[in-house]
């Protein structure tokens, strides 16, 4: 990534449950390069999330990509996606100009 000042790294991960996993991946992500990783993850288990809304995957990430282009908050404010709201903000500004037109 420091061969390559414009990439951007989004890391999917299980929260399990644990809301201090996020403070301690970002801990071990250096210094220069945090503001171009992102932090993203369902707070217990995917398929916690699947089995609550009753979508598969695709329809998952199909409606989370929707609701970062709508400016909505759908999915993502639900009781296991909440807490990516401080993530989310951040890789808006970054992504949305070119992801989103």
């Amino acid at each position: 990534m420091r061969q390559l000042p414009q990439r951007m790294m989004v890391l999917l991960i299980d929260f399990d449950d644990n809301e201090n996993r996020l403070s301690y991946v970002e801990s071990h992500i250096p210094d220069d390069l945090k503001a171009r990783v992102f932090v993203l993850g369902v707070l217990s288990e995917p398929e916690n999330l699947r089995a609550d809304i009753n979508k598969n995957f695709e329809q998952i990430g199909e409606a989370l990509a929707k609701d970062c282009s709508d400016n909505s908050n759908e999915l993502w404010g639900h009781n296991l996606l909440k807490h990516n709201k401080g993530e989310l903000d951040r890789i808006a500004s970054s992504v949305k100009p070119f992801l989103f037109k």
